[in-house]
């Protein structure tokens, strides 16, 4: 995530989200009431002659939002209501902000709370995944790296895989090529995922020659149209590459609650249910916060929000650390089951 405009004051902040965990982070902090603008894709009617047609035309647009969502596709989408824009767009429609990676967008609260700004610092902080992405066919090879910036290309091969009709040792030569690329650039930059993404079935032959279950426990295939450059935004787009990347964030927020179940079990330093946690966060006693976003999206409906922003102002004011939580996953669904809300203790309470 980069930061390119932070006006506390005014309660404004204008970021560039970078790859698709930014994306998450801000379904976090976009909160029903926000304003959130930027320069979008907005259908437009155009009166004809005959018949009015619709054309697809890129502006800037602030709306007030009513809802954000997080899809299992890795995309954000915000919506609300338009109160700026052209004048060809009227007041008071609604739009989509489709938010994607390299997108500008400017978010305005009345108040941010620290828990929010916090992930937002964290994100810009943060090194992206150390994910190597190897797109390739018959015949060519290009490997590249994620970057805070996008990506880096790091190598192209050429061969040439022949017909499995010609008897040839050709294609076992190019794969084996393609697979000691693959080991010496995961040594070289400590990668915890490799994504291998090709036309057809080229990836599964690949496979074949993978001989290291290390490399291959890494391993995520994806299918692109082609091994070029365009092939790699492609593969990072493909719903089982964010899948593979959603489930790496979600372990951790996994074993967080893990944590949380056996503090229960054991009676050792660990609270729950909201009442419980209100009065951990009041004795400053809480380490670790954890919160679903299904408890902040409902709170937020029934108008309760207001007793969970307590807690988490509390937690931070106190220097303890707010995690939010997927309610998606098999974690969150454990924790909305302990009321949505849970606290790893500094010491236990009497």
């Amino acid at each position: 995530m980069k930061i390119v405009k932070q006006d506390a004051k005014a309660g404004v902040i204008t970021v560039v989200p970078e790859h698709v965990d930014d994306l998450w982070t801000l379904h976090q902090v976009i909160d029903a009431g926000d304003e959130v603008s930027g320069k979008t894709v907005r259908k437009i009617k155009l009166e004809g002659e005959r018949k009015s047609e619709v054309s697809k035309k890129t502006v800037f647009l602030r709306i007030t939002v009513e809802k954000a969502e997080f899809d299992a596709q890795g995309e954000l989408r915000v919506n609300g209501k338009i109160i700026e824009g052209p004048e060809d767009v009227a007041r008071g429609s609604y739009h989509t902000f489709a938010v994607e990676p390299g997108m500008p967008v400017t978010i305005v609260k009345q108040r941010w709370l620290g828990f929010q700004l916090q992930r937002i610092k964290e994100a810009a902080e943060s090194k992206p995944p150390s994910i190597l992405v190897c797109v390739f066919d018959r015949e060519d090879a290009l490997f590249a790296r994620l970057t805070k910036a996008g990506h880096e290309i790091l190598a192209r091969l050429h061969g040439e895989v022949a017909s499995k009709r010609v008897e040839t040792k050709q294609p076992r030569n190019f794969y084996e090529e393609i697979v000691t690329q693959l080991e010496t650039y995961v040594q070289r930059f400590a990668v915890e995922k490799v994504i291998l993404a090709s036309p057809a079935f080229w990836k599964d032959e690949l496979l074949k020659h993978m001989k290291s279950q290390e490399l291959r426990r890494k391993v995520i295939l994806a299918t692109v149209s082609g091994a070029d450059e365009s092939g790699i935004a492609e593969a990072l787009r493909r719903p089982e590459t964010q899948e593979a990347l959603r489930q790496e964030r979600a372990a951790k927020e996994i074993a967080l609650v893990e944590q949380v179940l056996a503090g229960i079990a054991k009676g050792s330093a660990v609270a729950y249910g909201l009442a419980e946690v209100t009065a951990s966060a009041e004795s400053g006693a809480i380490a670790t916060l954890l919160v679903t976003d299904t408890l902040i999206s409902r709170s937020r409906q029934d108008g309760t929000f207001a007793a969970v922003e307590r807690v988490l102002q509390g937690v931070e004011d106190a220097k303890g650390s707010v995690i939010i939580v997927s309610g998606k996953h098999d974690g969150g669904k454990k924790l909305d089951g302990l009321g949505g809300i849970a606290a790893l203790l500094r010491y236990r309470l009497t």
